[in-house]
């Protein structure tokens, strides 16, 4: 039976409307508004009629991981090394401590950080991963840091994680790395080594573990939660759509939603969380406008075939636009407090109102991890051929040492 299945599956992927021309120069890319909206919402109903129960989704979940692992190259992941933690220059503030933190993701390619901790930190307590949309400067943006701080300020450890070579954060002085397809292979490998790091520490609870971000960051947020179990909270912002792929190429430069068996968009790659809570926040002014149409009744569907339609839900601002502002942030508090039990009464007013007012919003030089005071570790790569070569010693064979006695 699941033979069967598979082939059908395997038949819909290939039955899309063509929409590739010759002119691309990787036909199996989907980038930006690859289909339409008509096109992407027949597609998910296309889908729905050849999934019939929960067995069905485990198999074309399985399917589709290892083809999004194999279009991102990182078949197979790579080894893990040491992380060789940098940490600089702690503050405190009203609830929370801000610290400034480099991880060695793979050697001699330093992740930049901030890690926001509740000052009355007593494990074990929830972690929440925060990477990050294209909007100035990454980790850096006066949202991040808001949300970050109100995070820990409701008991949880926040880490920010700066975009692969992108604002000022400037990776090693790697010039446009950002704009490769090689952004997208290493900020997932970047965001899985980062929850590595957040499950090391010693108050961490690895059983409370989410991960929220906004436009590219919300990209960044499926993906994650769709490749390691251990994230338990999704919360993808302004991103979730049947058509819309993402317009760069830390989102859509390697061929994760197509090859010669697979055809997906990111609303299936969002529904590879099931059964963890997943909230979906949209709004009116991007592409995520059908959400209450279209992408989530999809995610009902799938979720319902666990019996877990109370896990997902949706929350949509029509007359708001494409970012991550105060409404947006105010649903994910209250979303991530439910689930991973935070206190929400600690990020209130006296009237019961969330309060943002008490986060101090640092400038980019506070922030930063390396400086001409602190310059970076002598060993780290100096070119993008050098991360490609590092990374890919990892994945290959570990070599063995045979000692012969004689």
């Amino acid at each position: 039976m699941k033979q069967v299945i598979y082939i059908t599956l395997l038949y819909l992927t290939l039955s899309v409307p063509k929409i590739i021309t010759s002119e691309d120069v990787n036909p199996y890319l989907c980038q930006g508004k690859y289909l339409t909206p008509q096109q992407g919402k027949a597609m998910l109903a296309e889908r729905l009629n050849q999934i019939r129960n929960s067995a069905d989704w485990d198999d074309y979940r399985q399917h589709l991981r290892d083809c999004i692992l194999r279009g991102m190259d990182l078949n197979p992941l790579p080894r893990r090394t040491p992380l060789n933690v940098i940490s600089r220059n702690k503050r405190r503030h009203n609830g929370y401590t801000v610290e400034n933190i480099a991880i060695e993701t793979i050697p001699g390619y330093f992740a930049g950080c901030n890690l926001y901790c509740p000052t009355d930190l007593d494990g074990p307590v929830p972690v929440v991963l925060c990477p990050n949309g294209h909007w100035g400067d990454s980790r850096f943006n006066e949202q991040v840091q808001i949300r970050c701080a109100m995070l820990a300020r409701m008991g949880a450890v926040a880490l920010s994680i700066g975009n692969f070579g992108w604002g000022s954060s400037p990776d090693q002085a790697v010039k446009r790395i950002h704009v490769s397809p090689l952004a997208m292979t290493m900020q997932t490998w970047n965001n899985m080594r980062a929850l590595d790091y957040l499950l090391s520490l010693d108050h961490a609870d690895s059983q409370h573990v989410g991960v929220t971000g906004a436009s590219g960051g919300g990209t960044q947020t499926l993906l994650l939660t769709a490749l390691d179990d251990r994230v338990t909270v999704s919360v993808p912002v302004a991103m979730v759509s049947s058509y819309m792929y993402g317009g760069c190429m830390c989102e859509s430069g390697r061929p994760i939603h197509r090859s010669t068996n697979h055809f997906t968009n990111n609303v299936e790659i969002t529904a590879m969380a099931v059964p963890r809570p997943l909230l979906l926040i949209s709004d009116g002014g991007d592409w995520s406008a059908n959400t209450p149409n279209v992408e989530y009744p999809f995610l009902r569907n799938i979720y319902g075939l666990y019996s877990a339609q109370s896990q997902v839900a949706n929350v949509h601002f029509a007359k708001e636009g494409h970012d991550y502002g105060p409404n947006k942030r105010k649903a994910m508090y209250r979303f991530m407090a439910e689930h991973l039990g935070l206190d929400i009464k600690r990020i209130q007013n006296s009237r019961g109102q969330i309060d943002e007012s008490p986060v101090v919003v640092e400038d980019i030089a506070a922030l930063q991890v390396f400086n001409e005071s602190n310059p970076f570790p002598s060993h780290i790569c100096k070119s993008r051929e050098d991360i490609e070569t590092s990374l890919k010693r990892l994945q290959a064979p570990a070599q063995l040492t045979v000692q012969i006695k004689g």
